[in-house]
Formats: structure tokens, sequence, C-alpha cells
């Protein structure tokens, strides 16, 4: 059996993300923090749609938290291991950084760029002994291109996309590739806030990308084919940048 794991996998690009790895043969361990019922849909969708799929429920944030949840899946699967990882999980606190708690800044911090660590770094030893993997980072173009009112999200993406370029480095001989997918505006509850037409006057696409054509390129850097990929931050975004 294959296994992949998505971080933030019960809504929106993520759960995406969980049902095209699910179309592609993989058991998706779908990681959520709160939302049970969110969670528990994601899963019926994929057990729907023929695919398989195990809920693990845990703040990708806490690193203790983190350790144990994939220590126990560890110890229910023996001799399994996950060789696909997408670091999905975020959120965003905006606001101009001279009115911004200090609580907005750590959190989104925390979840995006210590969830990176805490996760991928317990996964990561596995894949190297198998000599294959394959790690997704979710970041944004807010991380590419920095955007007013989203300081600490720009800075937790951009970190994201530094790590992603150097752990490429040390994991390339060891077939484990690792790269970012850095989504523009995608229609989902992140962005509902967002006002969208004036947003899509100035995306040269004219709309919102959708969450599933994030999972498509996912699903991509996810398989063989693309196996001599690696440090890449591939941006979907309609051709707006910024």
């Amino acid at each position: 059996m294959m296994y992949a794991f998505v971080t933030g996998g019960s809504r929106g690009i993520g759960r995406a993300v969980c049902r095209k790895l699910a179309s592609m043969g993989y058991c998706v361990v779908v990681n959520y923090v709160s939302n049970d019922t969110q969670a528990q849909s994601t899963q019926t969708m994929i057990e729907a749609e023929g695919g398989r799929a195990e809920l693990l429920k845990f703040d990708v944030s806490d690193r203790s938290a983190s350790a144990e949840a994939i220590a126990a899946w560890h110890r229910a699967h023996p001799g399994e291991y996950i060789s696909v990882l997408v670091n999905n999980a975020g959120i965003r606190r905006d606001n101009l950084m001279m009115w911004m708690p200090g609580d907005d800044w750590d959190q989104v911090l925390n979840i995006s760029l210590g969830g990176f660590f805490n996760v991928t770094q317990p996964l990561l030893k596995n894949m190297l002994s198998k000599k294959h993997g394959r790690i997704i980072n979710v970041v944004s173009l807010s991380g590419v291109s920095g955007m007013a009112g989203q300081t600490n999200y720009s800075a937790a993406k951009g970190a994201v996309i530094a790590a992603t370029k150097a752990l490429a480095k040390e994991c390339a001989r060891k077939n484990v590739t690792v790269n970012a997918i850095a989504p523009g505006f995608i229609a989902t509850e992140m962005t509902a806030d967002l006002d969208q037409a004036e947003l899509k006057k100035h995306i040269p696409a004219g709309r919102f990308g959708t969450a599933e054509e994030v999972a498509e390129l996912a699903g991509f850097l996810a398989s063989d084919g693309a196996g001599y990929i690696t440090g890449e931050v591939i941006s979907i975004n309609g051709g707006i940048y910024m």
C-alpha cells in the first residue's frame, strides 16, 4: 500500500489534494486540527470515489503532538511508510504590521513554517532510507512577491520556499524530491472574505483558480514523471505576478 500524508486536508486545497492522491492509488492520511465534520466529509468523499483515507487529528504547530501522532501512525502500520507528504496547513491573519498583534504573527508562522518542520522531519528518514519520496509544500503568491497586509503570511510562506530549496539539495541523491506550489487567488473558504470582483480585474485569466487545479499540479509532482524536478517553486496564479 502506498501512503500519502496531507496536512490541513479537511477543506479547500487540502481536500482537493487528498482526493487527487487517492485517485492515484494512495491511501491518504488526512491531517486536520479541529473540524471533525469536515474531515469525515473528506474521508467519505474519497471512499465514495473508490479510494482509501485515514484521519489523523493533531495540531501541526505543536511539535510534541505532531511527533506523537506520527509515531502512533507508524506503530499502527508496521513495515509501511509515507512516501508523499503535502504540507498544506496554513492560516491567514491579515493586518498591517504596525497594528498586527504578536499572536497573529506567531500563529501564522508556527503553523506554516513550524508545521513544515514538525511534520517533515519525522517522515523524512523513511523516505531517505527507502530512496523514494515526494515532499510538496503549498506556499503562496504572497511568499513569492510579498503582499501588503500579509507580512506574517508572506514571511511564513517565503521561509518555506527557502527551506524547500535547501532541503531539495539535501535529499536529491536519495530520490526524494522537494518542491513548492505557489497558488495565487484560489476560490476556497480561506479567500471567501476577499473582494473577488475587484481582484479579478488584476488577474490576466480573469478569474480565481480552483482547488482542483492546484491538486492536479500536486498530483503531477507526486508522480514518477516528476522525478527530475526538485527545488522548484511552481506558480499557479492565472498569470498574476505582483
